[in-house]
């Protein structure tokens, strides 16, 4: 005798996105900008860290010691200095 096969089950339609919805993701998320400035100076080594502190290093544009940055201050470069605030001074840039 000759085994049938089965078939898998429908999917359903995916649903459709709601004009809110479409907007939400078409704009992306504004950083709050105060035009200010922040230098940034490594102070200590990379060598011996996290991987994760490492890649903050990197994403804040230093990889030695005693180079320095100026970036604007923004929460997401805040966000960066709080994992790395051992490794770095910051202070105003004018």
């Amino acid at each position: 005798m000759a085994e049938e096969k089965k078939k898998a089950p429908a999917k359903k339609p995916a649903a459709k996105k709601t004009a809110a919805k479409k907007d939400a993701a078409a704009k992306p998320a504004k950083t709050a900008k105060s035009g200010k400035k922040l230098k940034i100076t490594q102070i200590g080594s990379k060598i011996g860290r996290i991987k994760k502190q490492e890649a903050t290093l990197i994403g804040l544009g230093l990889n030695k010691r005693h180079r320095s940055r100026v970036l604007e201050d923004t929460h997401e470069v805040r966000g960066m200095i709080e994992v790395v605030k051992h490794l770095v001074t910051v202070e105003d840039a004018a």
